[in-house]
């Protein structure tokens, strides 16, 4: 996979992670959402360029997200 030339926004990379319904209940409401920069290794390893924490707001669970340049989901945890 080739890096892309220009990488979503922030606010971009957070409407996609809360565009993503909950793994477990499928529920679309969250009580907490952190959108970070990945790591260099995340960057490296997973061609990640944000990484999102969500708490789901009706069933609790935790999710880890990562989302490359373009705004597609990588993996969901």
């Amino acid at each position: 996979h080739v890096a892309p030339k220009t990488v979503i926004s922030k606010d971009r990379a957070e409407r996609i992670a809360k565009g993503h319904a909950c793994e477990s209940c499928g529920e679309y409401s969250y009580k907490k959402l952190v959108v970070k920069p990945s790591t260099p290794s995340q960057k490296r390893e997973l061609n990640e360029s944000w990484h999102a924490f969500k708490v789901c707001g009706v069933c609790g669970r935790e999710h880890d997200m990562g989302i490359d340049g373009d705004g597609e989901v990588l993996y969901v945890n």
